[in-house]
């Protein structure tokens, strides 16, 4: 699994502070580090629809099917993915769950049905079955990689919601490390997110 900050927004903090102090007409009050300050009273206040102004894009690669039908239905994202229809799958790398791979048996047993996925997508496509048709065969464990994109407030609501124990251990560990980018990138606006030594964050949820 990769995790990989492709861009996001010049000078994010700063605009956060700008749109924010629309609200307030408290343009005098700019200065030095006076949006680090500000963000922090955005965030005590629960009044995070100012994020929205910015957003960040990552790549995500390594990860299985399985996380990325999870991770469509943030519908206030956009996603670009890798097309089962026309790239060809023949050769595709898998995500082995640890659970599954701890188990000898549970691993034989996952890893002989990904071998007969294997064979029968190459069997399909040995019959003239277009790659489109052919993929119907393919497991939800078949790696894939996308770009998405959201706005900060997205963000902080994805990595709340994923983050937290209940989630599956393979979107939370890729929501982790979004967490760890975006704390390099726009550290004040992601300073009250902590993930503890299991990876997992405990906050409140906010109104989104």
């Amino acid at each position: 699994m990769k995790v990989e900050l492709l861009a996001i927004t010049p000078g994010a903090e700063r605009l956060i502070e700008e749109a924010g102090r629309t609200a307030y007409m408290s343009f005098a009050k700019r200065g030095e580090g006076s949006d680090r300050k500000f963000i922090r009273m955005l965030l005590k206040n629960r009044h995070y629809s100012v994020l929205e102004h910015a957003s960040a894009t990552f790549r995500i690669s390594g990860v299985s099917r399985a996380l990325t039908h999870q991770l469509v239905r943030h519908r206030l994202c956009s996603f670009t993915q890798q097309s089962q229809r026309y790239v060809n799958e023949k050769d595709f790398q898998f995500v082995e769950p640890e659970k599954v791979r701890e188990n000898p048996e549970a691993h034989a047993m996952f890893l002989a049905q990904m071998e007969s996925a294997r064979k029968a997508y190459a069997g399909l496509q040995a019959m003239g079955v277009r790659n489109e048709d052919a993929r119907f065969v393919l497991p939800n464990a078949v790696e894939s990689q996308l770009v998405v994109s959201a706005n900060l407030r997205q963000w902080r609501h994805i990595i709340e919601l994923r983050c937290r124990a209940p989630s599956q251990w393979e979107i939370r560990q890729v929501s982790g490390e979004i967490l760890k980018l975006l704390k390099k990138s726009v550290p004040t606006a992601f300073s009250d997110l902590e993930l503890d030594e299991k990876g997992t964050i405990a906050v409140a949820m906010g109104d989104d």
